[in-house]
C-alpha cells in the first residue's frame, strides 16, 4: 500500500508466529477453565481491538469478537460468539504471564535488530510513571487510595529510547511514592540485562540519598534531576577542567564531588515525628547549570557517573523527554488511560497487550520514518486492506459473495 515503506504490517505480524502462541498456551495456564476464549483468541482479540477501537471497552471487545471480519482475519470459527460478561470474567482470571512472555519475546526480537550510536556508547534508560484513576466504587479492592473518592493504578516504565523495556504495575498505597516504585522497576530491569552498562535517567520523583547510595553499591549508574538548593558538602571541584562551560541551552555553574545531607525521622516523647539532618558519606557528582533564557532558573543534577563531561550529563537528561512522549502516545492513541478491567490481573493483561501493540507501531514508525499518529493510522489502514484482500481471495474475486453470506 505504501511503496516507500521498508516494513509493512505482514512483516510486523510475522514476529508473533502461531508456533509461539501455541508453545506458550501449552506451557502456561492460560487455557485452564476456558471453553471459547483460549489464550490465542484473547491475544488476537485484544491486539485487533486496541488497534481498531477509539475507546476500548468490554462491550467493544464483545462486538469485535462477534464480527465476521475479525474471525476471517485470524481464521476463527464463525459459529462462536461471546458476551461481555465472559470477557470480564476471563480478564480477571486468565494467566497474565502468557501475555508478559509474548511481550518479552517481541521486545527481545526488536531490541536485537536495531542499533544506534547511543547504544554503541552507552544505554540511556528513561524511567518514569503515570497514574490512571477511577472512582473508588469501581476499584473496590484494587488501586492506590487518594482519600478523595478516587483510586489509581500506577504504571512505571523503563524506556530505552525506542521501546518500553520494563514495566511495573502497582496498586498498593506504598507505591504512590516514586521513591518506592521507580527503584523496583530499575532493579528489575538490571536483573534482565547481565553485565549491563545502562545509565538510568530519572526525574525529580526520586530524591532519596539512601536509594542513590544503594544504587552506587549495586553498580547502577543514574542521573537524577535534584531539587534545587539541596544541602551538601563539596569535596572536590571539577569545573576548572572545562574551559568551555556552554551546555547548549544551559551554562555550567558548578561541577563537584559532594556528600549530601538527608533527613532522618525521629519520634519525640509526645509521639510526633520530626526530621533530623544527617550527612551521608557517599560520594556523588553535583552539576548545577543555569538557563540562558531565564538566568534566575537553575537545574541541579545528581549522578554517580564521574567520567562523562557536564554536557554529556545534561544532554543525557534531555533524552528523558522521550518517555514523556511515549506515555502521551499510549494515552492518546492507544487509550491506556482508560481501565478496561478493574482488577489487577485484567489490568496487567491489558497493559502488556497495549505495550505489544505500541512496540509494533514504534518499529513501523522507526523503520518508515513516520510520526506517532501517522504510524498508528497507517498500521490500521494496512490491516483493513489486508482484510479486504483476504475477503476478495475467499470469494474468488467477487467480494459481494462474502457480504451476501453474512446477511444469510
Amino acid at each position: 500500500m505504501f511503496k516507500d515503506h521498508k516494513v509493512d504490517i505482514n512483516q510486523l505480524l510475522a514476529v508473533i508466529p502461531e508456533a509461539l502462541l501455541s508453545h506458550l498456551s501449552e506451557n502456561t495456564k492460560v487455557d485452564h477453565y476456558s471453553k471459547v476464549l483460549h489464550g490465542k483468541k484473547m491475544f488476537y482479540l485484544l491486539l485487533y481491538g486496541i488497534l481498531e477501537n477509539d475507546r476500548l471497552s468490554q462491550r467493544t471487545l464483545e462486538d469485535t469478537f462477534n464480527d465476521s471480519v475479525f474471525k476471517m482475519l485470524f481464521n476463527l470459527d464463525e459459529s462462536e460468539t461471546i458476551r461481555r460478561s465472559s470477557i470480564s470474567e476471563r480478564l480477571s482470571k486468565i494467566d497474565s504471564t502468557f501475555f508478559k512472555q509474548i511481550y518479552d519475546c517481541i521486545y527481545d526480537q526488536f531490541s536485537d535488530i536495531y542499533s544506534s550510536t547511543e547504544k554503541q556508547k552507552y544505554n540511556l534508560i528513561r524511567v518514569d510513571s503515570s497514574m490512571v484513576s477511577e472512582a473508588s466504587r469501581k476499584l473496590l479492592e484494587e488501586g492506590i487510595d487518594h482519600k478523595n473518592g478516587k483510586k489509581s493504578v500506577k504504571y512505571s516504565l523503563a524506556f530505552d529510547g525506542l521501546l518500553p523495556s520494563e514495566v511495573g504495575i502497582f496498586t498498593e498505597s506504598r507505591y504512590a511514592s516514586e521513591e518506592v516504585a521507580l527503584p523496583e522497576v530499575i532493579r528489575s530491569h538490571v536483573k534482565q540485562e547481565k553485565g549491563h552498562q545502562n545509565i538510568y535517567i530519572i526525574d525529580r520523583g526520586l530524591q532519596s540519598c539512601r536509594t542513590m547510595t544503594d544504587f552506587s553499591r549495586e553498580s547502577i549508574t543514574f542521573i537524577v534531576r535534584s531539587k534545587e538548593k539541596r544541602k551538601h558538602i563539596e569535596l572536590e571541584s571539577f569545573i576548572e577542567r572545562y574551559a568551555d562551560r556552554d551546555l547548549g541551552e544551559l551554562i555550567l555553574v558548578k561541577d563537584s564531588k559532594v556528600y549530601l545531607y538527608t533527613g532522618v525521622p525521629l519520634m519525640t516523647k509526645k509521639g510526633t515525628k520530626r526530621w533530623k539532618e544527617e550527612l551521608v558519606e557517599a560520594p556523588f557528582r553535583l552539576i548545577i547549570a543555569r538557563s540562558k533564557e531565564q538566568p534566575d532558573k537553575e537545574f541541579w543534577f545528581i549522578s554517580n557517573e564521574f567520567d562523562l563531561s557536564p554536557k554529556q550529563i545534561t544532554d543525557a537528561y534531555r533524552r528523558r523527554w522521550d518517555i514523556e512522549v511515549f506515555f502521551r502516545f499510549i494515552k492518546q492513541e492507544l487509550h491506556v488511560s482508560h481501565l478496561v478491567s478493574l482488577n489487577k490481573n485484567g489490568i496487567e493483561v491489558i497493559l502488556y497487550m497495549t505495550l505489544i501493540v505500541a512496540m509494533l507501531i514504534l518499529i513501523y514508525k522507526q523503520a518508515n520514518s513516520l510520526g506517532y499518529k501517522t504510524a498508528k493510522r497507517r498500521v490500521t489502514m494496512e490491516i483493513r486492506n489486508l482484510i479486504i484482500a483476504m475477503i476478495v481471495i475467499e470469494c474468488g474475486g467477487d467480494p459481494t459473495i462474502f457480504f451476501k453470506k453474512q446477511k444469510e
